[in-house]
This record gives C-alpha cells, structure tokens and sequence, in this order.
C-alpha cells in the first residue's frame, strides 16, 4: 500500500485561498493530524512558506507539534482550556465563560482566543453568555475572537448571512482580530473574510474549493489474481457473480485501513493507470477484489485515490464527504511525502 501525499500541492492551494482574502492573515488547519496527511509534515512545510497560526482540535495534537515549530508560530486550540490540560506553548480558543475563567486563573497573562457561537449551536459562548464577560475578557486583551460557519459549502444558504450578522453585532466594537472563515468561508467573498482566515479541507484537495491541486495519491498492491468463470461469486455473502469469464484481482487494503465498506457496489473503481477496474464484492477488512478482465497486463499496484478518482469523487460514491476519506486513511498505509 502506497500513500504519496504532495506538500507541493498543500502550499499552492494555502497560497491560493490566501490570494483569496488578501486583506487577512491566512492561518492553516492542521488537526486529526492534518486530515490524515502527517501534521508532523504538513505543518513545518507550510511554516516555511510563511504560516504562522495553525489550528489543532485537542492539545496533545498541539503538544506533538509544538517542538516542531518555531516559538513564533502560534498554536491556537479549538477545544479550548479543558480541566487538567497541558497549554505550555500553546493558544486555547475558549468556549464558554467556564474556560475563561479557568483559563485566567490557572494562566493569567498567557495568550488565549475567544469563540463565539453565531448560530451553529456546537462551539462557542453564545450571546448572553459573551455580553456577561465581555468587557473582563477584552480587557485581558484576547490573541482573536473566533466563530465557525454551519453552511459555508452552501453559498446561497440563508444560515451564512444570518451567521455574519451575529457575528458582526457580537463583536462590534471590539478592538481584536477577528476570523469567521475556514474554506467554504474564504469562498464566499470579502465580507466573511475579516482579519484572518482558517483554510482547512481545501489545503488538502476537498470540496468547496473546486480549484484545489490534487494532493493524494493512494495505490494499493496486487496480493493475487484469479480466473473467475461465469456465474461464479465473488467475496463475502456472495453479492456478486461474475457475468463473465473474468479476472479478479485481489488488493491488500480494506476497511481497516479507512476504505469505506460503503464503496461495496458502490461504482467505484481502481485505475491501471487511466483505464477503470470495478470494485467487485464487499470491501472486506483487509482486501478488495476488483475486476481487471479488460486490462491486457495487470500491474503490481491500482490506484484508488487519483486525479481520475479523487478524494470527493470516492466520498459520493460512499455517500459521505471528502473529510471523512481523508481522515479515514489508515496507519498501515506507507505514507511519502513529495
């Protein structure tokens, strides 16, 4: 099993959605280690061409990249001051008046990030809450005040507008950097975009952002192929019988290593290079079968993550979405990064 992920690609599409919102600070996204790519990789790259504010879920996933950064780079976490939780060097984005005065007591002068809930009931203080403390936490003079978008890959979605317009009355008046977007954000214009922006999935070649570089190449060995006569089944609870005379390849991967079993007669497919190979039978933990009747040789490796098939592409078939592919991807896969 091969993992090629292309840092190359990472930097070209952060430099693109920052030319996007060329008024703010273009900050990364590098948590459930950077979608599944390598945060230990991904993150120093993209320090060196510029980055300085990365967001991470949970603060052990800003312990493991702390020492691998430079002290000017800003480590902000999402879930803020949990009881307990080691924050050395690190940016916790409170949640609610609880963290804060958590966070003031057990950290006093220590930077720390306010968000705020604009509508999307998951995250943040809401308005009654933030008007509580608001002028105690200004006054401790907060590194940004935060919300996130619950429709941003929808750009005609009424939740959007209504979201900037709580945050804006929220946070009128105060005198800190404010940051509303991540990817879908970016792209729906300069009203969202404030003083910084949070591209995530787009850094990694998902959806909203059409015009991302690919990132993620994934090919899977050849453990065996087989001829399969008519009428013959193919894998777990025999759900498919060969139509005909065929030659069924066997794969070393499954859904132990983040394919989803949901590809199972899916119309997915593996590529010998631009020709398509169905997937036949269930994905099974360790192993695919797939049909390479109509290749003329088959080679060691098919590829299942490709620019003919890429990471949201495979999600539709899945019925899911390009984050869960991406975070999906196993620790059996030999990753290499280029």
């Amino acid at each position: 099993m091969g993992l090629q992920i292309d840092l190359a690609a990472i930097l070209a599409n952060h430099a693109a959605l920052a030319a996007r919102a060329p008024g703010s600070r273009a900050a990364a996204v590098v948590k459930a280690d950077a979608y599944g790519l390598g945060a230990d990789r991904v993150a120093p790259a993209l320090y060196k061409a510029g980055v300085r504010d990365f967001f991470v879920a949970l603060a052990r996933e800003g312990r493991a990249i702390r020492p691998l950064l430079p002290p000017d780079a800003r480590i902000n976490i999402l879930s803020g001051h949990m009881a307990g939780e080691d924050l050395t060097g690190l940016t916790p984005v409170l949640n609610s008046p609880a963290q804060f005065f958590r966070d003031r007591v057990l950290r006093p002068g220590k930077p720390f990030a306010i968000q705020l809930d604009s509508g999307m009931n998951r995250l943040g203080m809401e308005a009654a809450e933030w008007s509580a403390i608001r002028a105690e936490a200004l006054a401790a003079r907060p590194e940004f005040i935060m919300s996130h978008l619950a429709c941003a890959d929808e750009p005609d979605h009424p939740a959007n507008a209504a979201q900037l317009a709580a945050f804006r009355a929220m946070t009128e008046g105060c005198d800190v950097p404010r940051s509303l977007a991540a990817t879908g954000g970016i792209l729906l214009g300069p009203d969202y975009h404030f003083d910084m922006v949070r591209p995530g999935v787009g850094l990694y070649g998902g959806m909203p952002f059409a015009e991302a570089r690919p990132v993620v190449t994934l090919s899977l060995r050849v453990i065996q192929t087989r001829a399969v006569a008519a009428g013959e089944m193919v894998g777990y609870g025999a759900t498919w019988h060969a139509a005909r005379d065929s030659c069924i390849a066997t794969v070393d991967a499954g859904y132990a290593d983040g394919i989803l079993r949901a590809l199972s007669s899916s119309g997915a497919q593996l590529y010998a290079g631009k020709t398509a190979c169905p997937i036949v039978g269930r994905v099974s933990m360790d192993l695919i079968t797939v049909d390479v009747t109509d290749l003329a040789e088959v080679p060691d490796r098919l590829a299942l993550i490709c620019p003919a098939q890429p990471i949201d592409r495979l999600a539709d078939l899945a019925g899911t979405i390009g984050y869960e592919v991406l975070t999906s991807l196993g620790l059996r896969y030999a990753r290499t990064w280029v």
